[in-house]
């Protein structure tokens, strides 16, 4: 594995300095208390069982997500008999799935990306991540734009030419997929447990709780690689999960037409703003580099399993919901979903664009047309290196402490107001992505404040909001 270690600093006199002393050191610093232990237990036994319930409400009960609760409280359905009319695992599907997987694996780890040398402003090729609480910082092969690109190429000259297959074969093997994904998802989260016991890549970034249930949910291993360049959070949190998104719309897409002979504006919306979110995530790969998932978080079962399942099947509802209830919007409310996916989005990149150019440029830069302010912050590493980050406190920064987030959920709500307002079901993506990231701001905060120390203090006294301004 590629990586850079940075060696603590000494003063002229050969000792380290005492300051480091007084500093904070972070990492995963969650204490495993029984809340946090029946939560873990809860997710690992409900979570899958979640996911089937959204997907078998659409196919046996037109996505209504209230209909099998009151029959089984009727005595009209079973458990049993509603798990038996679920389409169960099929070889094909194995088949599909396993192709799918593969060729993402191949085009990550076999095409080095030139999609940067000939795109302007792009970000690609051989970049660093973060430092990890051990004084690491690790290199990627970032080509998940050029993955993106080479997959749908294919998509789009199969439906035109070459017909290998449907372009609804996602939608007609949704179900069967989902045992699929469910396998590769425990597969993949068992194996960075053991693989964590027996052969890390880092010990020393590695964290143990005591805690067996919580460990193999939150995982242990910070970045678990095989070989020089696979990382398995890079590569499951964006190929096959993200990649898939899109192709799952378009699938989405063309079993409306299929079924109806049309395609309505709300299906149309929902594959533009969603599709705009993907290619932004690939736009910035480089940028994610320095994100919670990858900065903060340990790859076990939530990031594994969510990204094998959780995300390709739950953030995808509005455009199941719409294959099965189609909805055509008047031009007016399909223009406000539009705004406020538009804004939601400038203001989700914009915010993120600043705390990329702050840190490139180290200050020297310009937002909102003047002279960005900041905290200077100074933490140490388990290295005993002594190291000082800014904290920005200009532009989006100062309005809110996450207000990219703010942006994010404003785009989500624009996702479930393109299928209108007939059913509760594809507003479960705002519900769970209000939770996700408001439980992320307090992830962030408590591991910035273990991180900062009394820095992160001043910090939080300068932009005292999170997410909403004299709200919260």
């Amino acid at each position: 594995m590629e990586t850079t270690r940075r060696r603590p600093q000494h003063s002229a006199n050969g000792k380290r300095s005492e300051q480091k002393e007084q500093l904070a050191q972070w990492g995963r610093a969650w204490e495993v208390d029984w809340f946090s232990l029946i939560s873990v237990i809860g997710l690992l036994c409900f979570a899958p069982f979640i996911v089937f319930y959204f997907v078998m409400a659409c196919d046996q009960y037109e996505c209504s997500i209230t209909q099998p609760v009151l029959d089984l409280y009727q005595g009209e359905a079973t458990l049993l008999s509603i798990w038996a009319r679920a389409p169960s695992f099929s070889w094909s599907a194995a088949k599909i799935y396993a192709v799918w997987v593969s060729f993402q694996v191949f085009l990550y780890m076999c095409f080095p990306d030139i999609t940067h040398k000939f795109i302007p402003g792009y970000v690609g090729g051989v970049q660093e991540g973060a430092r990890t609480p051990a004084g690491l910082i690790n290199k990627y092969e970032i080509n998940g734009l050029q993955c993106w690109l080479i997959t749908h190429a294919l998509w789009f000259a199969n439906a035109h030419y070459f017909h290998w297959f449907s372009p609804t074969i996602i939608f007609d093997n949704w179900i069967p997929l989902l045992w699929c994904t469910n396998i590769l998802g425990y597969a993949v989260s068992t194996f960075a447990f053991i693989k964590a016991h027996l052969f890390p890549t880092n010990a020393e970034d590695c964290k143990f709780t005591g805690n067996i249930f919580y460990n193999y949910m939150m995982g242990i291993e910070f970045n678990p690689r095989i070989g020089k360049w696979f990382d398995f959070k890079l590569f499951f949190n964006g190929r096959p999960g993200i990649v898939a998104w899109t192709l799952i719309n378009l699938s989405y897409m063309a079993k409306q037409q299929e079924l109806y002979g049309y395609i309505t504006n709300s299906m149309i919306l929902v594959n533009v703003l969603q599709a705009i979110y993907v290619l932004d995530f690939f736009w910035n790969e480089a940028w994610y580099l320095k994100t919670i998932d990858i900065c903060h978080d340990h790859f076990g079962w939530y990031l594994g399993w969510g990204d094998c399942v959780w995300l390709p099947y739950l953030y995808t509802l509005q455009g199941l919901y719409l294959v099965y209830h189609p909805v055509q919007l008047s031009d007016a409310h399909a223009l406000a979903v539009l705004l406020l996916g538009l804004v939601g989005y400038y203001i989700f990149r914009s915010t993120n664009h600043q705390k990329d150019l702050f840190r490139r440029t180290e200050g020297s830069c310009s937002i909102w047309g003047r002279k960005p302010t900041w905290i200077e912050c100074t933490y140490r590493s388990a290295d005993g290196g002594m190291h000082r980050s800014k904290l920005l406190t200009s532009g989006f920064w100062g309005v809110a402490r996450h207000f990219n987030y703010t942006g994010d959920l404003m785009g989500s709500l624009a996702y479930c107001a393109s299928c209108g307002f007939g059913h509760m079901l594809p507003y479960f993506y705002i519900v769970y992505m209000t939770i996700l990231l408001v439980h992320r701001c307090v992830r962030d905060e408590h591991r910035c404040s273990s991180k900062y120390g009394k820095d992160w203090k001043r910090y939080t006294d300068a932009v005292p909001s999170r997410l909403i301004p004299g709200v919260f």
